[in-house]
């Protein structure tokens, strides 16, 4: 029941995950992050089984810290989704399996904004934009319709907005607040969260 969402431009990328920590039929808590720093411009959005994901982006998280103190460069957001998918793929054929499904958004200063959508089966793609959980049925034809590579910061961050509403409006459980960050030649930079209050 959780819902991912990452949209790339031609400057930044755009990346939200509701704040819902739900088992069962029981909210935990509504504070939940689900978006992980790896690098200063690499983010990554996690869902699934809640052990599994807070262990497996931890587990990446230092890996690519650890890379970068041995080589003194970091990681690209290519590599670290090849780093990543190596290691679900590894897994997935033991006993211990990762049951995460995640979305990498990240800044490359050659290649620029890069995102990547993975699943829990180490399937990868590099894509505009992505979606993972029941919200992705509404908001990938909200994207499919009004998205364009240029957009600004603001006009993207509204898109991002519009897509959130649709999840509100139409999907019977309650995800009442997103979580959204900014990825760009600058690092990663905190966006008000996208919670039920703000379309009032």
């Amino acid at each position: 029941m959780e819902c991912l969402l990452g949209i790339k431009f031609n400057d930044f990328v755009i990346i939200a995950a509701d704040r819902t920590a739900a088992h069962s039929i029981m909210v935990m808590k509504s504070d939940e992050n689900k978006l992980f720093k790896l690098s200063n411009k690499l983010v990554m959005a996690v869902s699934g089984e809640s052990g599994d994901t807070t262990q497996f982006a931890e587990y990446i998280a230092k890996n690519i810290q650890l890379y970068k103190m041995r080589n003194t460069y970091e990681l690209s957001p290519r590599e670290a989704s090849s780093f990543t998918r190596r290691i679900l793929a590894d897994t997935l054929r033991t006993r211990s399996a990762y049951m995460v499904n995640l979305l990498l958004a990240g800044y490359d200063d050659k290649e620029g904004p890069q995102l990547y959508y993975m699943d829990y089966l180490a399937s990868v793609a590099k894509l505009d934009y992505a979606a993972h959980g029941y919200g992705g049925y509404f908001s990938l034809s909200i994207m499919d319709r009004n998205y364009f590579k240029n957009m600004t910061q603001e006009q993207g961050y509204d898109l991002m907005k519009k897509c959130v509403q649709e999840v509100h409006k139409r999907l019977i459980v309650n995800l009442p607040n997103f979580k959204v960050q900014i990825i760009d030649r600058n690092g990663i930079k905190d966006m008000p969260d996208i919670t039920s209050k703000s379309f009032e």
